[in-house]
C-alpha cells in the first residue's frame, strides 16, 4: 500500500465506521463512512488516496489532494505552530512542513512552492520548501523549443520560478511576462535556453518563427475585433502595446512586418489598418 499516493484497493468488509479496503499484501485501511458510496459492495475495487489521519493511522479517502508524494505544488499556508507550518492540500488533515524544511520561515496566508515526500521516520506525508534538493538534474530529455507543463512559483529578483513537468526548475524573466501569473497556476510553456550550468530559461510563447506567427495572428484577431483598425504604430510605447496585445514591442514590430509583407495590413499614420476586413 502506497502512503501518499493513489491505490486501487478491494472492499474487504463493512463496519459501523466505514469500509475496510485491502491490498494484495492483505493490508487493510479504513475508508470512513462519509466516502462510502451507497452502491459499494464487498469485492469492488475503489481508487483511493491513502495518507495518515490525526492519530497517525493510515486512512483512505476518495478526495483528490492538490499534490501527492513525489510531486511539486504551490500551496497556501493555513497555520503555523511551534514545530512548523501546515498547508492546505485539499484533505481534512493539513500537510505539515517542518521548520527544518523551510528556506524562509513560512507565514499564515502565504503561498509557497513545496515538494511532497514520505517521512522515513514517521511514515507520514510531509512537504519541503527546499525544492532544490528534489529537482531532477538530468536534462537529457529536454531540448530547446520543447513544449512543457509548468507550475508557477515564487517571484525572485531574477524572474519567476516554475516547475517543469514535475521534474525540473526553470525561470521566466519578468520582462517576458505579459499576463498575470498566479502562484500555483498551471501553464503551458517552452524551453527557451538550456544553459551550460544546467539552469533553464523558460518562455510562455513559442520561440522563433512560431512565436512571430502567433503574434501576427494575435494582431489579426484584434484587428477584426476592433473593426479593422488599431491605434498602434512603430513609435507606440511598450506599455500601450502590452495593454492592447499582451506582447513585447519587439514581437509587435516583427509581427507587423510579417503582416505587412503578406499585404494583410497597411500602415497609415498612427494606425494599423486591416486591408481585407471581409473575413471578420
Amino acid at each position: 500500500m502506497e502512503i501518499g499516493d493513489y491505490n486501487p484497493l478491494r472492499i474487504n468488509r463493512f463496519t459501523d465506521n466505514g469500509a475496510y479496503l485491502i491490498d494484495e499484501a492483505a493490508e487493510e485501511v479504513l475508508l470512513p463512512n462519509k466516502y462510502v458510496a451507497k452502491d459499494f459492495a464487498i469485492g469492488d475495487v475503489v481508487d483511493v488516496f491513502v495518507y495518515t489521519d490525526s492519530m497517525d493511522r493510515n486512512v483512505a479517502t476518495t478526495l483528490k489532494p492538490l499534490v501527492k508524494r513525489g510531486e511539486f505544488a504551490c500551496l497556501e499556508v493555513k497555520d503555523v505552530s511551534a514545530h512548523g507550518a501546515f498547508m492546505d492540500w485539499g484533505l481534512e488533515k493539513d500537510l505539515f512542513v517542518p521548520f527544518s524544511e523551510q528556506e524562509i520561515k513560512m507565514k499564515k496566508g502565504q503561498w509557497a512552492l513545496v515538494y511532497a515526500y514520505l517521512d522515513s521516520i514517521t511514515k507520514r506525508v510531509a512537504a519541503s520548501a527546499r525544492i532544490h534538493l528534489f529537482i531532477n538534474r538530468d536534462l537529457s530529455m529536454l531540448e530547446e523549443g520543447q513544449e512543457v507543463d509548468l507550475i508557477i512559483g515564487e517571484t525572485t529578483i531574477n524572474g519567476i520560478r516554475a516547475i517543469i513537468d514535475q521534474k525540473h526548475l526553470g525561470l521566466i524573466y519578468e520582462n517576458e511576462v505579459f499576463e498575470e501569473l498566479l502562484k500555483g497556476s498551471h501553464k503551458k510553456g517552452f524551453i527557451k535556453t538550456i544553459r551550460p550550468d544546467g539552469k533553464i530559461d523558460l518562455s510562455l510563447r513559442k520561440p522563433g518563427l512560431e512565436a512571430l506567427e502567433e503574434g501576427a495572428e494575435k494582431i489579426m484577431q484584434t484587428l477584426r475585433a476592433q473593426g479593422g483598425k488599431l491605434p498602434l504604430h512603430d513609435k507606440s510605447s511598450p506599455e500601450d502595446i502590452q495593454a492592447v496585445l499582451q506582447m513585447s514591442k519587439k514581437n509587435f514590430k516583427r509581427s507587423v512586418g510579417i503582416l505587412y509583407k503578406q499585404k494583410l495590413i497597411e500602415l497609415k499614420g498612427e494606425e494599423i489598418i486591416l486591408i481585407d476586413n471581409s473575413s471578420s
